[in-house]
């Protein structure tokens, strides 16, 4: 082949830091070579070198395009700097889309990559693409020497370079180690040859600018040979538009195109490193054109899986799990759980429910909590139902009874009045109950204030009533003649209605300071589990308000204990007073037992059942005590012995309280005798003629003198209670006449 000695208007420096082939129709080769000489040139190639490289060439020849075959910089494809730039190679934003979706495919989130040392950091997947695309160019470059490849103007530097020696036109110069070139050398025998990785893309290149600038000649010289007036000097933009329409197969058959920005199409080949037959190789599994193709049923994983393997530093966290970020490593983390009251409020954060809200089930959200009252059909009211239903029933029977019986002896000689007011606070005790049990709200809140001590108050305010009544009468009788004061029926209810009246001016300032109403206490079933949280609706009567509440009628119990002990020693035939004695004995043991077991709940979940259960039964149990001690006796004999309901003999206070005296001078040391011990009894041998009228003229009186062992009859302070029904007077009664010492 003839060589051709006029310049080429195509030259190719792959050594200068442009890395472009450059157009030119006006700079021979000698001033082109000491030009692009001139230029700082690298082993990479960078982006600011073809910048640097296009802005010469730009002052120095005008609007000249540049084809690059090696340039991959992303910032080359900014049309506002380099719009003249062209390049057959996909710019690294393809590269790394391509990596990008292959990790996305084999679904892995924690990748490391390795890379060679230098700027552009090429990967070791390039060297097999570079021995996959060996093919005729290495017969073709190894068959050039320096007769048949006159056309390229750096060959001769290149063959000095490649086998150390020079060429005749140069001096060799002693001691430099050189010498001078033969001919006879040849490229891979000689020398070590090992093909560019880029050389398909430095032919792809030249191809480019030619098929250019072929179509602008036939586009602006038809039918010419060589250069028309219109492509001397070549226009700059139109060339540049020739090369953006390009679109042929490259010299490895694949498509060579530039889009709007000058930067060729994606196009990547993935190789995955597989042992077969204990040999070593890259096998093609897939490839990246825009998009991601692979072959997954070519994969090969150790252990021989076929199974994609997990690739992740952390696994995803569950729902109601936050993510704690490992320092130093963002892709890494922990995942702490949400517990106890917390939620997710997002990846990062758990956060506290508001008080009245509990955590869903997997902790990503607040719920109310459940709301929860002491229910009618709750084995904890059940009982204390059934309690108060047979104490009202029985409550109910005695008033119909008493009622029904209301002007016999024995109804007569209870007390009819303070029996009414006694029963109609053991009813208020029962029905207590219901309202301890029933759904609060402010009604429901104000009559439990109301009504909780307000049956006792009433009960224990009549029994006082009548223990202090017979114990001022004890002592009237041993310091004078005359009658206690404010002893009559219309005095006892002053005093009863006086005493509990205390209790509900106590309720009408509670009343005024703060009103009643129904809270929901969230504090109170809140446990460890929020699961087993609990809002409990309740009225706003604390512990304290309770005490407050109750304390009152406790201090009428004391006190009418009290006066129950002072009278212990009364005989069985005379009144209630050792009834009574027993009735507030038990009460008291009943308050006892239920102080312990209501404070002592008042941390346990199960708080609301069991002190309301306690309160209502204790209440309950203190009304059947009274009302089965005090008046079962009572409508037992009304009902089944009407033998015994009847009037025997009546006394006058007036005689009583005379003899009581008279009996004390016979034996002035028997008021030391302790609680009235001495058994003297004073009888009446004078029956009246009517019970109404038992006040009326006494004509005599007598002392009863009990013979002892020794036969020596004891004298004892005599002892007279109003509206009592006696028995036969005893034996041995000595008359006395009034008036007579």
């Amino acid at each position: 082949m003839k060589e051709e000695a006029s310049p080429s208007p195509i030259s190719l420096n792959p050594a200068c830091a442009c890395s472009s082939l450059t157009v030119t129709a006006a700079l021979r080769p000698d001033t082109l070579r000491s030009f692009c000489k001139s230029l700082p040139c690298h082993n990479s190639l960078t982006a600011p070198a073809v910048s640097r490289c296009g802005r010469v060439f730009r002052s120095l020849c005008g609007e000249i395009p540049q084809v690059s075959y090696a340039s991959t910089a992303p910032e080359l494809s900014d049309n506002t700097r380099y719009d003249f730039f062209s390049r057959v190679v996909p710019p690294d934003t393809y590269q790394a889309q391509a990596m990008v979706d292959i990790v996305k495919a084999m679904r892995w989130s924690f990748v490391s990559t390795v890379a060679s040392e230098g700027n552009y950091g090429e990967s070791g997947v390039d060297a097999f693409i570079q021995k996959s695309r060996e093919d005729g160019f290495d017969r073709y470059f190894i068959s050039r020497t320096l007769e048949n490849n006159r056309r390229n103007i750096w060959f001769a530097e290149f063959w000095e370079n490649n086998f150390s020696c020079k060429l005749s036109r140069h001096a060799v110069k002693k001691g430099s180690g050189l010498k001078k070139c033969t001919n006879q050398e040849r490229i891979g025998k000689d020398s070590n040859y090992e093909q560019e990785g880029k050389v398909q893309f430095v032919i792809d290149a030249v191809y480019s600018m030619a098929h250019a600038l072929h179509n602008m000649h036939k586009e602006l010289c038809p039918g010419k040979v060589g250069l028309c007036a219109k492509m001397d000097p070549i226009n700059g933009t139109h060339l540049l538009k020739h090369i953006r329409r390009l679109n042929f197969a490259g010299i490895a058959g694949n498509p060579v195109l530039f889009n709007a920005d000058g930067d060729a199409p994606g196009r990547y080949e993935i190789y995955q490193y597989q042992i077969r037959n204990k040999t070593a190789e890259y096998k093609i599994i897939g490839h990246w054109t825009d998009q991601l193709h692979l072959n997954v049923r070519t994969m090969q994983w150790p252990g021989g899986l076929r199974q994609i393997p997990a690739s992740i530093c952390s696994q995803p966290c569950q729902a109601g799990e936050r993510k704690k970020i490992v320092k130093g490593i963002p892709c890494c983390w922990h995942c702490e759980r949400c517990d106890g009251y917390q939620y997710q409020a997002d990846t990062y954060t758990c956060k506290m429910c508001r008080f009245d809200l509990r955590p869903n089930e997997n902790h990503t959200g607040c719920v109310p909590i459940p709301i929860v009252k002491l229910e009618w059909s709750s084995p904890w009211a059940v009982i204390p139902v059934l309690i108060a239903v047979l104490g009202i029933m029985a409550t109910v029977f005695v008033v119909a009874t008493f009622i029904r019986y209301n002007d016999t002896p024995i109804v007569k000689a209870s007390g009819r009045e303070l029996s009414y007011v006694l029963l109609t606070g053991i009813f208020l005790c029962y029905a207590t109950t219901f309202l301890m049990i029933s759904s609060p709200d402010v009604g429901i809140c104000s009559l439990r204030r109301i009504f909780l001590g307000l049956g006792m108050s009433i009960s224990y305010a009549a029994l006082l009533t009548k223990t202090n009544r017979i114990y001022r009468i004890f002592e009237q009788g041993t310091m004078s003649v005359s009658a206690p004061r404010f002893i009559s029926p219309a005095s006892q209810l002053v005093i009863t209605f006086t005493l509990a009246s205390v209790q509900l001016i106590g309720v009408c300032i509670w009343f005024a300071m703060d009103p009643s109403k129904a809270i929901i206490d969230y504090e109170d079933q809140r446990t460890s589990n929020p699961t087993m949280a609990r809002g409990v609706l309740k009225c706003d009567i604390s512990d304290l308000s309770l005490i407050c509440l109750l304390g009152y009628s406790m201090l009428l119990m004391v006190t009418c204990t009290v006066y129950a002990i002072k009278t212990r020693g009364v005989p069985e035939t005379f009144n209630e007073a050792k009834p009574i004695g027993f009735t507030m004995y038990t009460t008291c043991i009943i308050w006892l037992a239920f102080i312990p077991i209501f404070f002592g709940t008042s941390q346990s979940t199960e708080k609301l059942y069991i002190q309301t259960t306690t309160l209502t039964i204790s209440v309950s149990l203190s009304a059947s005590v009274s009302l089965g001690l005090l008046y079962m006796p009572k409508v037992y004999v009304v009902l089944f012995h009407p033998e015994q309901n009847v009037p025997k003999r009546t006394r006058s206070l007036k005689a009583v309280v005379t003899a009581a005296t008279m009996s004390n001078k016979f034996n002035p040391k028997a008021g030391l005798r302790p609680n009235g011990e001495a058994k003297t009894e004073l009888c009446e041998s004078l029956e009246t003629q009517s019970s109404s009228k038992a006040a009326t003229a006494l004509r005599q009186y007598t002392l009863c003198f009990p013979m002892g062992a020794n036969g020596r009859q004891k004298q004892q302070s005599g002892i007279i209670l109003l509206d009592v029904i006696l028995g036969d007077p005893p034996h041995h009664c000595h008359k006395l006449t009034p008036g007579k010492g």
